[in-house]
């Protein structure tokens, strides 16, 4: 892609109420747009990085058997009033002109949508389990949006959804569940924490959450240095110091921010909506369920707050908008041939090809922070080809471009 037809640009300065660092430099480098607290729109830069999100959190969801649909935003009220949730805080209501009385609710969650598609698909044990999830649009009705795209009133989120015949089988798949959680946070190049939390709006027993540590996280966990092992601070009885309940390592308290939750629903769900299969010897037994979700803005935030330096953004090679910024110093003539060369080659590049300074783009360069740079100059081709350079390294090196195109194909 060419730089200078991206439509947007680079930022010197922005509002002082955005103090979170991912709405700085997200905002700064062109990512994303605020458009009113906890409303923000994505620019193309920050949709490419959402999409590469997105494309993980599919990848693993298809490998542990999910399905994709896509249900809809807004949700008529005999959905939530059947399990007593349509009146609670975090919905937004919705009235039309000509409605006298609310009818509807912007979707904040949707397990009662899906519990109540399933009644019409779900008859014999046969049947189960099942795994459903959606990327879609979520609105919740937050007080105080804060911390950038950390706490937002709409938000695209990943929610799955299990049904199962049994507690047993709930409980294997939340296993599986979990593990696949870990490995999309781990291809983020983010290290997550399996924490205990309290249940809150979705049910009333525990439910897990994956936390990263960070300074400017909202939460705080206990969590064992040698295990890994934590608990929310909400529900926690250990206290900083304590020994870990599996291990001999010593408790240690952190901020940090929730990049996933998953949740045991039981059958509190399934009851609502009178979902039932027969079991083997014809008897009618209630289905158990699970719930899933991310927050795949609040992923791309959380990777921002964990990666960046003094300059801009320094994006892990598999979440980075592009593999690499090819930056053109008066040689826009060798670099257009290299730029097609790169994208003949399955190269996903974005070319600074405008017409202002060197300081400009080097500048741009590091506050996008696309992982690697290749800098085409009058120097670069007298020594052989294009000068490269990792955006965390103050290394360069210079090589041809075919060498180049080769070594990526090695590491891809």
């Amino acid at each position: 892609m060419l730089q200078s037809k991206l439509f947007t640009k680079t930022l010197k300065e922005i509002s002082a109420d955005e103090t979170s660092k991912n709405a700085q430099l997200l905002t700064r480098g062109g990512f994303v747009y605020k458009n009113s607290a906890g409303i923000y729109t994505y620019l193309p830069l920050g949709w490419r990085v959402m999409e590469k999100i997105s494309d993980i959190i599919k990848e693993e969801m298809d490998k542990i058997g999910g399905v994709q649909m896509f249900m809809p935003a807004l949700v008529d009220k005999k959905y939530l009033e059947a399990t007593g949730r349509f009146d609670k805080e975090v919905g937004f209501d919705v009235l039309g002109k000509n409605d006298k009385e609310v009818n509807y609710s912007l979707g904040w969650t949707h397990e009662e949508v899906l519990t109540a598609i399933a009644t019409n698909f779900v008859n014999s044990y046969r049947d189960l389990p099942f795994f459903a999830y959606q990327i879609q649009t979520k609105f919740r009705n937050e007080k105080r949006p804060k911390s950038g795209l950390l706490r937002g009133r709409e938000f695209i989120m990943k929610d799955l959804y299990s049904f199962h015949t049994d507690q047993k089988d709930l409980d294997s798949f939340y296993e599986i569940a979990k593990s696949a959680y870990l490995r999309i946070f781990e291809r983020c190049g983010l290290e997550a924490l399996y924490t205990l939390a309290p249940g809150g709006d979705f049910t009333e027993d525990y439910t897990h959450e994956f936390q990263v540590l960070a300074d400017v996280g909202e939460d705080t966990i206990l969590y064992c240095d040698k295990c890994k092992y934590a608990e929310n601070k909400e529900i926690t009885k250990l206290k900083t110091g304590d020994k870990c309940k599996e291990c001999n390592g010593k408790m240690q308290s952190a901020n940090s921010i929730e990049v996933g939750n998953i949740f045991p629903l039981g059958t509190k769900y399934s009851k609502a909506f009178n979902l039932n299969y027969k079991d083997e010897k014809g008897n009618e037994k209630p289905v158990v369920m699970g719930s899933y979700g991310i927050g795949l803005g609040r992923l791309m935030a959380t990777v921002v707050e964990k990666y960046n330096d003094k300059d801009g953004i320094v994006w892990p090679q598999t979440v980075a908008p592009f593999e690499v910024h090819l930056l053109s110093l008066e040689k826009n003539e060798e670099a257009e041939e290299i730029y097609n060369k790169l994208i003949e080659n399955g190269v996903e590049v974005l070319y600074d090809e405008r017409d202002t300074s060197l300081g400009v783009k080097f500048a741009d360069a590091d506050l996008i922070g696309i992982p690697l740079r290749l800098v085409v100059s009058e120097k670069s081709l007298g020594a052989g080809g294009i000068e490269v350079k990792k955006r965390d390294s103050d290394k360069t090196e210079i090589m041809s471009v075919e060498q180049f195109i080769d070594k990526s194909r090695k590491n891809n």
